[in-house]
């Protein structure tokens, strides 16, 4: 594992978001959602997320998770990603998404 500085990890903009929508991503090459997060005064962003196998569309809605809001936009598929979502792959490497144990302004930045 490579170390990073103290200013290389401030650089990494990690945001509490509040899920408004999921929608199905049937054009995915590996099962997805896009989902529709609000960022607070950072805005409502769109991404997609391989979480299907976990979660369904209708216990994600109002779970606050965590995202990366200073990547670049990437292009998947015929959609446009404008955030990262968090999470960890559990023993059968299904995302276990970065959620918060209690609620935070939308927007508040991990510190």
């Amino acid at each position: 594992m490579e170390e990073i500085s103290w200013s290389d990890f401030e650089k990494v903009e990690l945001r509490a978001g509040t899920i408004m929508e999921v929608l199905e991503y049937p054009e995915a090459r590996k099962p997805a959602y896009k989902v529709k997060v609000d960022f607070g005064e950072l805005g409502i962003r769109m991404s997609s997320a391989q979480i299907t196998a976990l979660y369904s569309k209708e216990e994600l809605v109002g779970q606050q998770i965590v995202g990366v809001l200073n990547f670049p936009k990437k292009q998947i598929g015929k959609f446009m990603s404008e955030f990262l979502v968090t999470g960890f792959a559990d023993e059968n490497g299904d995302i276990v998404l970065t959620t918060l144990n209690g609620k935070v302004p939308n927007g508040s930045r991990m510190i």
